[in-house]
């Protein structure tokens, strides 16, 4: 399973260094990717129409990918993945990363929004999420700070996290109400 891991890992990294332009479009889209989606996620709570339940959508978003990060953290705990670079897989075009390569949290933060929105049946909004997310897991990958499977691993933990959340925190609850009522 590690030489077809490692395989597409270099597959898709080995395009790393020989167009300065995709290079520098995906080196961004790893680095603001994240926060951009955090922002557009947020920005989303001023939207007119059907407000309590958008709101109830973007609280749990924020939770998955709260829950998602910490499930990673616990992962990490119990394993200690060297990054791909490190490994003479890859060729990387950022800073070295200190933190085990195994899940990516860029996956799980991304695909935890993007799964959040799908399950609480906002399907068009959720499917530019979801574009967003794949961006930015293949940007990790093409950057070769990932494997393929540490963002596999990654969005997994993120779906995951979407679906607790999506058990445990049922919209028009008083609770939700307290939180979707702010502003």
């Amino acid at each position: 399973m590690y030489d077809v891991d490692a395989f597409l890992t270099h597959v898709i990294n080995s395009l790393a260094g020989t167009n300065t332009a995709i290079d520098f479009v995906m080196v961004w889209v790893s680095a603001i990717g994240v926060p951009l989606l955090v922002l557009a996620v947020a920005g989303q709570w001023w939207r007119q129409g059907e407000r309590d339940h958008t709101r109830h959508a973007l609280v749990a978003a924020g939770l998955s990918f709260l829950l998602g990060l910490a499930i990673n953290q616990v992962i990490l705990l119990l394993v200690h993945r060297i990054r791909p670079y490190d490994a003479g897989i890859s060729h990387l075009l950022i800073a070295p990363s200190a933190d085990p390569s195994f899940p990516s949290d860029h996956a799980t933060a991304t695909f935890a929004i993007a799964a959040a929105f799908l399950l609480h049946g906002m399907r068009r909004l959720g499917l530019w999420f979801l574009a967003a997310a794949l961006l930015v897991t293949i940007s990790r990958v093409y950057i070769g700070t990932h494997y393929v499977s540490d963002v596999l691993g990654g969005a997994l933990t993120g779906i995951i996290a979407a679906i607790a959340v999506r058990a445990l925190y049922w919209e028009g609850t008083r609770v939700d109400r307290l939180i979707t009522r702010i502003l």
